[in-house]
């Protein structure tokens, strides 16, 4: 069983390193269902080794100069403001509601991912750009109570401020995401250590596989194309989502009839809008000045 913990770190390592985000996505569940334990425990030990796992992962993205710095530290300051009070608020809800919660924002966010640009262009800022402080303080107080509650680093809501509503590109939303995170991560680990104990041989386990794992997925990102990179992220927080969202629920939810009905809506609803913005896409390509050129009049040929 060690062995395979420590196979699956390196898969925690590799996430954030070449998507700057997925780590505690992997390390709850790894922690609960590989390691035995109870989902608080493994919230606070998640915090712990993605902090840590991404100030490594941090580094050969900065020397890249994948990272914008003055987003990212006041970004994460904001973050840990929330992920403290998320942390300490944590304490009285019950597990299987941090995790069907985490889940369904991993789902909501991997739709978010995926989805094209309506006029099929990634809304990007100059290579030097930063957004503004008020955009900031907002997605960044929101992401790091999130990331208190359910023990996630917040890559996978990161990555998506970062890149879709702040207009970075994805390699510099991957790299600056790390330092976010790394910050947050042991701002909500404080929060936690109040009503939590750590099983530290565990912890050095998986985040020594998981710093080696994350070195290794950073020389990857940078030779990954931005649009692959995009799906790819999007694709991988789906694929974990459904298996936490499955374990935490009940076989009897699965045959409710409530059950189907929501996901019949959410799927309908998804349709939806689906349609809705492939029909304004082509509106607006529709709409758009031709760049044909007219034919020359006539006279002015008899002219010339």
């Amino acid at each position: 069983m060690t062995a395979l913990i420590v196979a699956v770190s390196l898969l925690i390592g590799v996430s954030l390193g070449i998507l700057g985000g997925g780590g505690s996505i992997l390390t709850v569940p790894i922690l609960v269902y590989l390691a035995g334990q109870d989902t608080k425990e493994a919230i606070a030990t998640s915090l712990l080794v993605v902090g840590i796992t991404s100030l490594a992962a941090l580094i050969p993205h900065a020397r890249a100069h994948r990272v914008r710095w003055r987003t990212g530290l006041l970004f994460g300051a904001f973050s840990m403001a929330g992920a403290y009070a998320g942390g300490r608020l944590a304490e009285y809800i019950p597990g299987t509601v941090l995790l069907v919660a985490f889940a369904l924002m991993m789902l909501a966010t991997a739709f978010a991912m995926l989805r094209k640009p309506r006029d099929g262009r990634a809304r990007t800022r100059p290579a030097h750009g930063d957004l503004p402080l008020k955009h900031i303080a907002v997605e960044g107080l929101v992401v790091g109570a999130v990331t208190g509650l359910v023990g996630s680093g917040g890559g996978f809501l990161v990555v998506p401020a970062l890149a879709i509503l702040g207009g970075l590109p994805m390699g510099i939303a991957v790299g600056t995401s790390l330092l976010v995170i790394a910050m947050k991560s042991f701002a909500g680990l404080a929060g936690h250590l109040s009503a939590v104990s750590i099983d530290w041989g565990v912890a050095a386990t998986v985040t020594v596989a998981a710093v080696i794992g994350s070195l290794i997925g950073a020389r990857l990102a940078g030779r990954i194309p931005q649009d692959a990179l995009r799906k790819a992220f999007g694709w991988f927080v789906v694929v974990m989502g459904v298996f936490v969202l499955a374990q935490q629920l009940p076989p009897a939810a699965w045959t409710h009839p409530a059950t189907w009905a929501v996901l019949g809506s959410t799927g309908t609803l998804a349709l939806a809008a689906r349609m809705r913005w492939r029909s304004r896409s082509v509106r607006s390509t529709r709409s758009a000045p031709s760049t044909r050129l007219e034919p020359v009049p006539r006279a002015h040929q008899d002219a010339a």
